[in-house]
């Protein structure tokens, strides 16, 4: 019987896919460790960005979502009742965001205000409910990277819901408005500017199946169902 020695080709061969499936593991789990500490036996944790400017469209916006992904987007007129839309975040966008936090530390004991001259840009909050604790980060203008783009990421996010928010309404009570908003969510598809415009579906696919909406709105709607199709 042949005996294989510790350096021969079939031990080798052996050995290196074993370490790379080991190494993609470790990988996955580090992607993975900010969703996985926002869970607690108190449930899991929380994010919500908030920002306040009397006078843009909303003026007050809110976004919150847990580690599961699930939340609520809130945008009104400062006097407006509160109506909180419910959504559901795809789970790359949920890591992304608690990644970031993490990053931030939740908001723990840090400084994210720029302290510099600058115009009113909006009160902006983020706010980590998790452990059964609570931290807070207030801001009108920051420098930091990690801060910057986790308020690019939830204005994107809040920018899907406007963007259903006003199918629905316009499904509903403005049909002849649609090309308008159909054509500005194809502008914001170029820019990058939105994020999970997959949840944008179930409207557009209502208006591509209605003959009732004008021709240009159905062609537009299916234009950008074939984007989100394509990951475009």
């Amino acid at each position: 019987m042949e005996i294989l020695h510790r350096d021969s080709p079939i031990d080798r061969q052996t050995t290196l896919p074993c370490f790379l499936l080991a190494l993609a593991a470790a990988t996955a789990c580090l992607a993975w460790a900010p969703l996985l500490a926002a869970q607690s036996a108190s449930g899991p944790a929380k994010l919500t960005y908030s920002k306040l400017l009397k006078g843009s469209v909303p003026e007050y916006m809110a976004v919150t979502v847990d580690a599961n992904g699930e939340g609520t987007y809130e945008g009104r007129k400062l006097d407006a009742p509160f109506s909180p839309r419910r959504l559901k975040l795809s789970a790359a966008t949920t890591q992304r965001l608690f990644g970031l936090a993490a990053a931030l530390n939740y908001f723990q004991n840090v400084d994210l205000e720029s302290h510099k001259k600058v115009a009113n840009l909006g009160l902006k909050t983020f706010t980590c409910e998790r452990e059964g604790q609570n931290h807070r980060a207030e801001f009108n203008y920051t420098q930091r990277r990690e801060a910057q783009e986790l308020t690019e990421l939830f204005e994107r996010i809040a920018t899907v819901q406007e963007h259903i928010a006003s199918l629905e309404y316009a499904i509903k009570y403005d049909p002849l408005g649609l090309p308008k908003e159909l054509l500005q969510i194809q502008m914001d598809l170029d820019r990058k500017a939105l994020a999970d415009p997959e949840l944008m579906v179930p409207a557009l696919a209502q208006i591509v199946r209605n003959p009732r909406f004008l021709h240009l709105a159905q062609v537009r709607a299916q234009n950008i169902l074939q984007r989100l199709q394509n990951n475009d």
